[in-house]
């Protein structure tokens, strides 16, 4: 019987604790007019596809002045945390990190940040 209850209370734990995850789509579009000598323009953050190793590379839209990267994931957030690079130097030194909150309205969130300005 001990068993049955032990079995039972740690079924109830593994699903009780399970968080529900949604696909999210969110396109970033980033002004860099400001910067000189671009040669990259990433952005790094939590969660995949994103990573704080690498840049995740945002396209260029106009010349040496905007980019944009499209990205999927799978979540159970309702933001996502991250900052975006050029040449592989971060933004926002020693400043908290950029939140995106995830709009639960539509299929699609869209961000329009410019490079170290919060």
């Amino acid at each position: 019987m001990k068993t049955i209850i032990k079995t039972a209370m740690l079924v109830i734990l593994m699903t009780g604790c399970v968080q529900k995850s949604y696909k999210r789509l969110v396109v970033v579009t980033l002004d860099v007019s400001k910067v000189n000598n671009i040669q990259s323009v990433g952005i790094r953050g939590e969660g995949k596809p994103l990573s704080w190793e690498s840049d995740y590379p945002m396209q260029e839209v106009v010349k040496d002045s905007l980019y944009k990267a499209v990205i999927t994931t799978t979540t159970g957030y309702l933001f996502a945390e991250g900052k975006c690079t050029v040449n592989g130097d971060f933004e926002l030194k020693d400043k908290p990190n950029r939140r995106i909150y995830f709009d639960v309205k539509k299929d699609t969130t869209y961000v329009n940040l410019v490079f170290d300005k919060e």
